[in-house]
């Protein structure tokens, strides 16, 4: 599978934020967000980008960073299928294994954390004729898929806040899902910096107060910046 980086960082979202891990990045993704943060890991069909590495080679270099926790990330991880065999050996060294995706693949993988992305409109390419966006458009949402998933993994719903229209939006979608408990979900601002971050948090905090969400910083920003990599 397409490797773009193997590093080892912390976790700043969601339920095990600050935890010490090994992020695996795959190459590829099928959609387009407006607001992805890793393009460089998007084409598949870039043959100069990340390493084609087997299971086995992904392990081993796993290995050499000497954590307990590996984060499968992307890209759209769930879009290579040797992903299953990556998390059956990773968890015979009893690794435990989050996955990120926009939920909009289910394979038979092994894991302890599916934390499921789902994707709003403020996800759509700007662009409202191009190819990109009509694609994205009919791939970015699965909501049978994300119940599959939820229904056989330990998971989180974490959702890109861009404005507060998007509340509302998220709220609805939600309807689709209703016994979520509340602290399964989590509201995350679109910021690529902390001044816009902390912004954001002004009007998403209270949000999440009243509806007992959860608010999640990127604080991989506030640690390190939004640098590739970390």
């Amino acid at each position: 599978m397409r490797i773009i980086e193997i590093f080892q960082s912390k976790q700043g979202e969601g339920l095990w934020t600050g935890t010490f891990s090994v992020f695996v990045r795959t190459l590829g993704c099928p959609l387009r967000c407006r607001y992805c943060d890793t393009v460089y890991a998007q084409n598949a069909d870039d043959e100069d980008a990340g390493a084609d590495l087997s299971p086995e080679e992904i392990v081993g270099r796993v290995l050499l960073l000497d954590q307990p926790h590996v984060v499968l990330t992307g890209g759209e991880p769930m879009a290579s299928p040797e992903i299953v065999e990556l998390t059956k050996l990773l968890k015979s060294y009893d690794y435990t294994i989050t996955i990120e995706t926009a939920g909009i693949i289910d394979l038979p993988v092994v894991c302890d954390l599916m934390s499921i992305s789902p994707k709003l409109t403020n996800s759509f390419p700007m662009n409202v004729h191009s190819e990109s966006r009509a694609r994205h458009e009919a791939e970015c949402l699965r909501p049978e898929v994300i119940r599959g998933l939820m229904f056989r993994y330990d998971y989180q719903l974490k959702f890109v806040v861009d404005t507060a229209a998007d509340l509302e939006e998220i709220e609805d979608f939600l309807t689709r899902f209703p016994n979520v408990p509340p602290s399964r979900i989590f509201l995350m601002p679109q910021a690529v910096d902390s001044e816009t971050m902390l912004a954001k948090a002004q009007w998403i905090m209270p949000f999440c107060e009243k509806t007992g969400f959860q608010y999640s910083p990127r604080m991989q920003i506030l640690w390190y910046g939004n640098t590739p990599g970390t």
